[in-house]
């Protein structure tokens, strides 16, 4: 991920068959699929890999139960498939969720499903347990020759109410199914880049980079980083930006031949509570309910969090997206309706965030209506200009089929063949996974002298990677920057492996500190004093980066740095209650 060899190669070479603009998750999706068949591919990425909506999501890995009533059988089905192979290929990321569902009436929403299919009604309904049972029915059905996870259940209202006392008395009855969770999903998106890149020569990465237009068939590069620009000359480009896509166009064509929009996506918010009576009650289970407007919600356990949401709201401008304070009181009053015992503090929301579903331009007046699919469009070059072809909505679980599709597009319209198929391919931390973690760990731990508590977390962070992890922070002096367990040497090892150009970067991306509400303003400033002797920064530049970074957190994430300054004391006391008992 050398920053520099990639300018100096296309400086030297500006022609390449791809570029893809967008590092979320589909832009690295396709990037990847390109790279491992010898195509030589630059991407692109304005922000930071995985930034925008890909570190958005709602942390589930699922079929789409709700999709089924819009009729959309094929994107189920895709999405199941999906869904098991990153089950096979992402065990350390992605793992079973048991979902449930609180059911309040028997026949409600049977004849307004009927219309809502037939497309005569763009209301959402209450669903009750004969349609909620036809769902799951179909849902079990279109992933039975795989059987990874159990067939869906039903409990009475007296056998729910036992296992989950804390839920709305009204219920009528209850049922769980099983679909899955994805723990850490941007360092998903930093595995597929590595894995691209370790195609050889031929694929090439930037972040915090931008495409310019200059002349026919030409673009100019500009590095945000060192503000150098170069020349590319692409024979192909693949718009993978996601709710940026319209914008992106804007750059590639001339203003007189400018697409019409092809976007319109809505915003999802979602809350992370620190509320451990409330993680205890939910044993492990997803909570898939309706809110009282018939808007699906969901609330699960998320690394010894609560993540609940989320809102469904059309937006603009996707650079700006925020949960705003109306989203988070929706989100809690939703909370309230389906658990009305719980409260939850404003001091327990640790953290916040918001992204923009990558969905395909509509009229629909209810947005819950508008489809889910994805597609690819292309459009042709104006003037000289290579072909785009613009990746149009999609969900985080369909990325690598969704990568496949535009990729297979770029091979036919260049003539090359597939040589590598990624349906079996594991990546990262995935590879060589263990069926034993216990002995795995252990043998870990007693090669390279670490504890096998240590081992433990660095497994659970990285899978099988870990062991690189391990053998760098052994390499030299190392301390635990607070109780999180990160230490000096490992977030060094994310910082020169993992194209970090940002404390953010590290922070929210690389690491999970942020989102779990485990960050310290003395911990930013720790990692921030690593980043900075790495780079060379001098102390003025330090200032900037970390006032960046507050600005960050506060406007996007809801967190003031008096939060972040009150948890200084707050580690310090838990780290010498850990100390005292140990």
């Amino acid at each position: 991920m050398n920053r520099k060899e990639t300018l100096d190669g296309l400086r030297q070479s500006p022609k390449v068959d791809v570029c893809v603009l967008g590092g979320g998750i589909n832009g690295l999706s396709v990037f990847r699929e390109l790279a491992l068949q010898g195509v030589r591919v630059l991407l692109v990425e304005k922000g930071d890999y995985c930034s925008g909506a890909s570190a958005a999501l709602s942390r589930m890995v699922h079929g789409g139960l709700r999709y089924l009533e819009n009729g959309e059988f094929s994107l189920v089905q895709e999405s199941l498939v999906e869904r098991d192979r990153l089950l096979r290929n992402a065990p350390h990321y992605v793992g079973p969720l048991p979902t449930t569902v609180p059911i309040f009436n028997t026949f409600s929403g049977l004849a307004n499903g009927v219309v809502r299919f037939l497309g005569l009604t763009r209301r959402p309904s209450r669903r009750g347990a004969v349609a909620i049972k036809a769902g799951l029915g179909i849902y079990d059905f279109l992933a039975r020759k795989r059987a990874l996870l159990p067939r869906h259940q039903f409990r009475g209202r007296k056998a729910t109410l036992e296992k989950w006392p804390a839920l709305n008395p009204a219920i009528r009855s209850s049922a769980t199914y099983h679909d899955a969770w994805v723990s850490h999903p941007e360092r998903i998106g930093i595995e597929l880049l590595r894995d691209a890149l370790s195609a050889g020569a031929n694929a090439g990465a930037l972040n915090y980079a931008v495409i310019e237009q200059a002349s026919s068939g030409e673009f100019l590069l500009r590095d945000c980083i060192s503000a150098e620009r170069c020349a590319i000359q692409p024979r192909l480009v693949i718009n993978a930006t996601g709710g940026w896509i319209d914008i992106a166009n804007g750059t590639l064509f001339p203003a007189e031949a400018r697409p019409a929009p092809l976007m319109g996506g809505t915003k999802g918010s979602h809350l992370i509570i620190d509320n451990p009576a409330l993680r205890d009650m939910l044993d492990g289970h997803m909570i898939y309910y309706e809110n009282e407007d018939g808007r699906i919600c969901i609330l699960f356990p998320y690394l010894g969090k609560v993540l609940v949401g989320s809102t469904d709201i059309r937006v603009d401008d996707p650079g700006t997206v925020r949960c705003e304070d109306d989203e988070r009181d929706y989100i809690l009053q939703s909370l309230a309706f389906v658990l009305p015992g719980v409260r939850i503090r404003r001091e327990e929301i640790v953290f916040q965030f918001a992204g923009v579903r990558p969905l395909p331009a509509s009229n629909d007046s209810f947005t819950g209506r508008i489809p889910r699919d994805h597609f690819c469009a292309v459009l042709e070059g104006r003037d000289g200009g290579p072909p785009v072809i613009c990746m149009i909505g999609g969900k985080w679980t369909t990325f690598r089929s969704f990568g496949e599709l535009a990729a297979d597009m770029a091979l036919e319209r260049l003539g090359h063949g597939r040589r590598v198929d990624t349906a079996d391919r594991t990546f990262g931390g995935g590879r060589a996974f263990p069926k034993d973690r216990g002995g795995w760990i252990g043998a870990l731990s007693e090669s390279t002298g670490l504890s096998p508590d240590r081992a433990a977390i660095l497994f659970e962070r990285y899978g099988t990677d870990s062991d690189d992890v391990v053998r760098f922070t052994a390499a030299g002096p190392d301390n635990l920057l607070s109780h999180a367990g990160y230490s000096a040497r490992e977030l060094l090892y994310l910082i020169r492996t993992e194209a970090v150009e940002h404390l953010d970067d590290l922070l929210l991306r690389r690491t999970t500190l942020a989102i779990t509400g485990e960050l310290s303003l003395a911990m930013a400033e720790a990692a921030l004093d690593l980043l900075a002797t790495e780079k060379g920064w001098p102390e003025q530049r330090k200032a900037e980066e970390l006032s960046r970074f507050l600005t960050l957190m506060r406007e996007r994430h809801g967190v003031a740095e008096e939060t972040l300054s009150a948890r200084n004391e707050q580690r310090s006391e838990l780290c010498e209650t850990t100390e005292r008992s140990g």
